[in-house]
């Protein structure tokens, strides 16, 4: 039976997932590779001066420092930040209704990108690799955008919304770049970063 190269590969090591989200954790069961979840809260706060890919480098690479010294040797700790990035603007995770529903008109019938950062950190060395998908919503009413937020409450995303939910299935009318990396992690840029680490 042909073994997971993936899995082969990283024998011997320990992969460390440092994240909460439901969605990357089922990412990293479908690599088939053994991994734990560890976490540490932090401050997510960010130079304002800092503009797209930017700002989820730094907050990747953050996340990682509260790792510091936390880390054995035959460890790879793995941490990341997604961005929505639209106008010059950054949208985070709304706190409420209200603040949802303005992050979704904004991307009502207009494109967007969404931007994945990942750092893998290990006693020796650090890297950062980042994954940029644009994103076109159609126009939508507010009838559309208030059914979304009701029954999905993505508080939780940044942007306000899941492309695997239902918004995803009637808002997106065309999607440039990786479709995991919106869900919230470039598989294909952890798979590889991992089998050349």
């Amino acid at each position: 039976m042909t073994k997971n190269p993936l899995a082969n590969h990283l024998k011997g090591k320990k992969v460390i997932l440092a994240s909460s989200s439901p969605r990357r954790k089922k990412f990293f069961e479908e690599l088939g590779i053994e991994f734990e979840i560890r976490l540490k809260s932090v401050d997510e706060t960010y130079p304002k001066n800092l503009k797209g890919a930017e700002i989820s480098d730094y907050l990747a690479i953050l996340k990682a420092s509260a790792f510091d010294r936390a880390i054995a040797s035959e460890e790879i700790l793995i941490t990341s930040d997604t961005v929505v990035w639209h106008n010059n603007e950054s949208l985070a995770k709304a706190k409420d209704h209200q603040e949802a529903f303005e992050m979704l008109r904004k991307l009502s019938g207009d494109w967007h990108h969404v931007i994945t950062s990942v750092c893998f950190t290990t006693t020796m060395v650090q890297k950062v690799v980042n994954s940029i998908t644009e994103v076109k919503f159609k126009s939508l009413t507010d009838t559309e955008i208030n059914y979304y937020i009701e029954n999905h409450r993505p508080f939780d995303k940044a942007g306000a919304y899941g492309i695997q939910e239902w918004l995803g299935s009637v808002a997106i009318e065309e999607i440039k770049g990786s479709y995991n990396n919106v869900v919230g992690l470039p598989t294909h840029s952890v798979y590889n970063t991992l089998l050349e680490l």
